[in-house]
């Protein structure tokens, strides 16, 4: 399984930008497909995007045109570039390593998680 680090988070205005990464400490990124999940207090946890092994992405209903999700195979870097960002935003985001994204990405997919990453987005 893959062992997972993210990276990039931060305290960003309303409006600003952040770009994620996710990495594997084993080197093994490239084969699997990575999926960016989010969660706030109190909340359930939430879809963000998928991205394939040979770089096709899916995102969530909460993306809005506002995230896109890239990878550097050769650099074993998965990445989230996040828009227009919005207090709702704010949220722990998750890297998740599965074989294939499937239509909903649902986290059952995803076996391995990183330890998530801190986005806070004040108003």
């Amino acid at each position: 399984q893959a062992r997972l680090v993210e990276s990039g988070g931060g305290l960003v205005q309303s409006g600003g930008s952040l770009r994620l990464s996710c990495e594997d400490r084993l080197s093994m990124l490239g084969s699997y497909s990575i999926a960016w999940f989010r969660q706030a207090p109190g909340r359930e946890r939430e879809r963000v995007s998928c991205i394939s092994r040979d770089g096709r992405p899916i995102y969530g209903e909460i993306v809005n045109g506002r995230f896109t999700t890239s990878r550097d195979n050769a650099k074993d870097l998965v990445y989230l570039q996040m828009n227009s960002l919005k207090p709702e935003d704010t949220a722990v985001y998750f890297c998740a390593a599965g074989q294939r994204c499937y239509t909903d990405f649902g986290p059952e997919h995803f076996p391995s998680w990183g330890q998530g990453t801190q986005v806070t987005v004040s108003a």
